[in-house]
């Protein structure tokens, strides 16, 4: 696959004329910024580590600039595209473009949020310029819907990314820190000026990396322990023996629970990694009403 015929990369006035050629306006409904230089898409092919054999998802492909990156260097692409009208143009590009690798491409028309099964071979990797409005809900989405998935590389807005990658103790770590960590490890890969994209956002994009490892060990499953994660920074500012007597049915209870999982009930879920809140989780199970 190494001999993989290469594809002819959309240009930013060749992606304006293939917009108006299908009557595309982008919407801020569905949070359409399309990629115009090469040497991004490019890039984000390159550092997302995808090789022959994987098969990726591509949410939000668009007009299909990354899409064309994204064929000679895998095995399969399955472009996920909630817009009816670029959906159905994708194909026809491709082949334009990409004649030799028309055959890797399968095009589901349909919203990433509410996708159960795609065809072809389980994916291995999910490769995509997000959609700002959704990104945390779709990256999670299918991290938890196909366990295949084993690496992740988006662009997204750079304080989305930002929030995504970082650890305990940091002023960015909040929910969607500690959900991603218990897919894999997350890692900042980069920052994406604003030029790149039309039209040009107001706000910076980066790309986020995640490499799927085993969840926290322990007895709790995911949706217990989100559920606690949920609580303890639903009221940030409150210490979690505050912040999780709902939770747990009283303050005495969470706090009994907390000691019980090694955790000072003074602590803030700010402090927290994503195995404490697993041993939380797990030691609740038993005194927390349903």
């Amino acid at each position: 696959m190494s001999d993989a015929p290469d594809a002819a990369l959309l240009g930013a006035a060749e992606i304006r004329e293939l917009a108006d050629h299908l009557g595309v306006r982008p919407t801020k409904q569905w949070g359409q910024n399309f990629v115009v230089d090469g040497n991004t898409v490019r890039r984000i092919v390159r550092v997302s580590g995808v090789g022959p054999d994987d098969v990726v998802v591509e949410v939000g492909p668009g007009l299909g600039s990354l899409t064309l990156a994204l064929l000679p260097a895998v095995r399969r692409v399955v472009a996920v595209e909630v817009d009816p009208v670029l959906a159905a143009a994708l194909p026809e590009t491709v082949r334009a473009h990409a004649p030799g690798l028309a055959d890797r491409l399968e095009v589901v028309a349909a919203d990433a949020l509410t996708v159960t099964e795609l065809p072809g071979p389980a994916p291995t990797a999910l490769v995509a310029n997000l959609p700002y409005n959704v990104s945390v809900p779709v990256v999670l989405r299918l991290l938890e819907r196909f366990p295949s998935i084993e690496r992740v590389l988006v662009m997204v807005q750079l304080e989305v990314a930002e929030r995504l990658a970082a650890g305990p103790g940091s002023r960015t770590y909040g929910v969607p820190s500690v959900k991603a960590a218990w897919y894999g490890e997350v890692r900042l890969a980069g920052h994406v000026p604003r030029g790149v994209f039309w039209p040009v956002p107001n706000v910076d994009s980066g790309l986020v990396g995640l490499t799927r490892r085993q969840p926290p060990a322990g007895p709790a499953p995911r949706e217990d322990v989100f559920r606690v994660v949920d609580a303890a920074f639903a009221q940030r500012r409150k210490t979690l023996r505050a912040a999780l007597a709902a939770w747990a049915g009283s303050p005495a209870a969470a706090e009994e629970t907390l000691r019980a999982a090694g955790v000072d009930p003074r602590t803030r879920g700010e402090q927290l990694d994503v195995a404490a809140f697993a041993r939380i989780a797990a030691a609740g199970t038993a005194t927390r009403p349903d």
